[in-house]
């Protein structure tokens, strides 16, 4: 899908504004070239203030991606900066990752079972070329996608097995659907990349537009 356009981008500076050895692998496979800066922004949005779960990794999404748009600022600042955040959500309430093996327990409990939504935030900020909006260097794109998922009945032993393992402590919702966590999925519905933490076929047609 980005074959057309894969050549302007090799000329681009573009950073992944994050830490996640998944968001890292999906933009690789695609034979994207990029730097990997993590964002050093505190997650620490008031979840209430905000009307739905899209809306908050939205805004998380783009505050992180600022923050490293700020450090990287001056004359070699980058032509694409790409920032994400991804939540999984039980109705309204987000589910983060997990703080303790306890809360890893009570995440997955509450997945039992049931259908979530998975939703990723995503900015894209494109250098400006031109003296258009001369006093923002950075043109903004935001976007969401949201994924649905559906877990089988999970077993107290299996629960517990699984937090052993040490997976689910640095994920949202306390799983990952491309490693054992998979087990646990009975249906999806929506782009599996998404739940992986970044909406690919999304990102691409953002990215079309902004390069065609």
């Amino acid at each position: 899908m980005l074959q057309p356009i894969l050549h302007k981008l090799t000329t681009q500076r573009v950073v992944l504004a994050s830490g996640s050895p998944r968001r890292k692998q999906i933009l690789a496979n695609i034979g994207l070239k990029f730097e990997v800066v993590p964002s050093t922004f505190e997650e620490n949005l008031d979840e209430s203030s905000f009307d739905t779960p899209q809306d908050y990794a939205r805004e998380t999404a783009l505050r992180k991606t600022m923050e490293v748009a700020s450090r990287l600022d001056g004359p070699q600042r980058p032509d694409l900066i790409i920032g994400a955040d991804t939540v999984v959500a039980l109705g309204n309430q987000i589910l983060e990752k997990p703080n303790s093996t306890r809360h890893a327990f009570e995440i997955l409990s509450n997945l039992s079972g049931k259908t979530h939504m998975v939703h990723t935030g995503v900015v894209l900020l494109t250098r400006y070329h031109t003296q258009e909006s001369s006093s923002d260097p950075f043109k903004i794109v935001q976007f969401y996608e949201s994924t649905e998922v559906t877990f089988a009945e999970l077993s107290t032993d299996v629960i517990n097995g699984y937090i052993d393992t040490g997976e689910p402590m640095d994920k949202a919702g306390g799983y990952g659907i491309q490693a054992l966590g998979g087990t646990f999925v009975s249906g999806i519905h929506g782009d599996y990349y998404n739940v992986m933490g970044f909406p690919l076929h999304h990102f691409c047609k953002q990215l079309v537009k902004l390069y065609s």
